[in-house]
Formats: C-alpha cells, sequence, structure tokens
C-alpha cells in the first residue's frame, strides 16, 4: 500500500509539474474576443479613452500597455482580475485608441514623464488616490514613473523587463554593436525618412515588430488588426517618433515635465511593493534581471515565465500576469 501510495504521489507530482511547464503557452488562448465597452474622460490634457471593469469598490488596478500593442494586450487579464474583486482601468496611452488631446496646440510629446502625468490625470479624474500599477514596454516604463515620483498612488507593482527608467544623458551612452542592431528602429525613427515610413506602413511596421518581440506567439490576423485599429489614432505616429527621438536627444521636451526628468536621470530606487516579470522569449531588447534587482528597495520578487512567451507577457500568458498583480496585492 505504501508503494502504490509512493507512486501514486509521484504521478500526480509529475503531472502537475507538466501542467505547470505547459501554463504560460496554454494560457496563451484568447478567451475573450473584445473589450464589450470603452468611456472616455477628460484628465490633463487629454480625452482618455479607457475600460473600466469589476467592482467600483475593489482595489484599483491600472494596466498600462506599450508600443506598438493596445488595451487588448490585457484582454484576458482584466476579466480573471475583474473575478477576483478588483477594479481594472485599462487606458489607452496618448496617442492610441480613442485617446485625444483636448486641444490642437498641446505639443504632441511622448516623453516618459509626460505618459506618467497622464496616468496621475486619469486617477485624479478617477477621484482613485492609490492603485496597483501594471504594465509591458512603455507601460512599464510609466509603471516604473509613477511608483518613482508618486510612491504615495502606487500601492504596488508589477513590471515587465523590470526597471525601465532611464534618461537622455543615458540614451547618448553607445552601446555595444550587437546591442544597438536591437534598436534599429530607434535610430530609423531619428530620420525624415523614418518618420515617413512609419506614417506610411504603419501597421506592416507594427506587425514587423511583433513577430520579431515574440518569435513563438502564434498571433493571428484578427489578433493583431484588433490592435492595429488603435495606431489609426491622429496623434500616433507624432507621439512614437517624439518617443523616440526624445529618448536620443533628437527631440526637446516640455519645461514643465524638467523636473520630473531631473529626478528621474538620479535612477532612484522604487520602493513600492514589486513582482518584475520576463518571458522565456523575449525577443525585444531587455535588461537582464540581475541588473536591476537592487533597484527595488522594497519587498521584491522576479518571475521568469516559461513556454515560449515574448515581449507581449500579458497577452501571451494572461493567467501569470494576472496571478502576479494577485500576488503582489497581498505582498
Amino acid at each position: 500500500m505504501n508503494r502504490r501510495r509512493f507512486l501514486g504521489t509521484a504521478a500526480m507530482a509529475f503531472a502537475t509539474a507538466r501542467l505547470m511547464r505547459s501554463s504560460a503557452k496554454a494560457a496563451s488562448t484568447p478567451m475573450h474576443q473584445s473589450f464589450q465597452s470603452v468611456k472616455q474622460i477628460d484628465a490633463g490634457v487629454l480625452n482618455v479613452g479607457y475600460v473600466d471593469l469589476g467592482s467600483s469598490t475593489g482595489t484599483p488596478v491600472f494596466l498600462l500597455h506599450g508600443w506598438p500593442y493596445d488595451i487588448h494586450s490585457f484582454i484576458d487579464v482584466a476579466p480573471r482580475l475583474a473575478s477576483a474583486g478588483y477594479r481594472v482601468i485599462v487606458p489607452h496611452l496618448r496617442g492610441y485608441g480613442t485617446t485625444r488631446f483636448l486641444s490642437n496646440d498641446t505639443i504632441r510629446n511622448g516623453q516618459p514623464s509626460a505618459l506618467g502625468v497622464d496616468v496621475i490625470d486619469l486617477m485624479d479624474a478617477l477621484k482613485i488616490d492609490n492603485a496597483i500599477h501594471a504594465g509591458f514596454d512603455w507601460g512599464a516604463r510609466t509603471a516604473d514613473i509613477v511608483a518613482t515620483l508618486w510612491p504615495e498612488r502606487c500601492k504596488a507593482l508589477v513590471s515587465v523587463s523590470g526597471y525601465l527608467i532611464g534618461s537622455q544623458a543615458a540614451g547618448k551612452t553607445p552601446l555595444p554593436p550587437n546591442a544597438e542592431l536591437q534598436w534599429w528602429y530607434q535610430y530609423y525613427f531619428a530620420t525624415e525618412r523614418g518618420r515617413a515610413g512609419y506614417e506610411r506602413y504603419r501597421k506592416d511596421f507594427a506587425k514587423l515588430i511583433w513577430k520579431i518581440a515574440s518569435p513563438k506567439w502564434n498571433f493571428d490576423d484578427a489578433t493583431f488588426d484588433r490592435s492595429a485599429a488603435s495606431f489609426d489614432n491622429p496623434d500616433h505616429v507624432a507621439i512614437v517618433i517624439h518617443n523616440y527621438r526624445w529618448r536620443l536627444g533628437l527631440a526637446e521636451g516640455e519645461r514643465k515635465y524638467d523636473d520630473f526628468e531631473t529626478r528621474l536621470a538620479q535612477f532612484p530606487a522604487i520602493g513600492v511593493p514589486t513582482i518584475t516579470l520576463e518571458g522565456d522569449a523575449n525577443g525585444a531588447p531587455h535588461p537582464e534581471p540581475a541588473s536591476y534587482a537592487k533597484k527595488f528597495s522594497g519587498k521584491y520578487e522576479h518571475r521568469l515565465i516559461e513556454g515560449g512567451v515574448g515581449h507581449n507577457l500579458p497577452q501571451e500568458a494572461p493567467q501569470a500576469f494576472a496571478q502576479a498583480v494577485i500576488d503582489v496585492n497581498h505582498f
């Protein structure tokens, strides 16, 4: 009997281990086709398009997308969190989807701190004092900035690829050739030919980035087209080009953000509870976890998500991303 019990336990453990290894890939199968409604609200210099799911009394979570993606990166994350009792806010960043500038005279500024201010303005408009902030790519950088500059507004943080705060000075430092090669599109965008090329071929460009950044993600045309519609925003190209040119010091920011950028250029530690994530097949430029672990001075954990998971981690492994949000809330 003891032998049978041992063998049965071993078989169960083996099956569980197989299930855990395959969970990320299985979770990449889409469960939801689209968000049922996108709300609009004036916040700062923007009229923001956003999804608002879950209980109005639940712990707020802001899910922040990157480039070239949109709110549908969280199409299977948001319902999971809403079902777990959270209030989930998923905004289109400036230059994406239904988000619009309130004035034609406002500078189409893509510098990092401006996106951080957008989140604070949205929180104020929604009368949310404190929230969990979670994101990837531009969204992870924005969440890092909120946690750094306004820690009282950030209950906890989930950041794909970790500590992504940068500065113009750091952007001018040459990298080894192989690392520079990964940033080819940044240098393309630095030229007028690159701006015109992105204007003309933005959807083809985005699909290429998706394939490079997530080489093992077999997304279909419908999945891509659903997000690509957000790039038809009239300010999309201007925001993207300004963002990458600003990083290289080829475009100026706005004076009102100078103090924020000065503080960020000191690369301060982030003190809020944090979980960082990385996919095991991320084809986009990203730092090694060991290089940023000490940048998180509060309770901290890093997780490698296996199963061929690339750069768009929330959409490729929604269960793992949602679980990180739930877990960091209990740190």
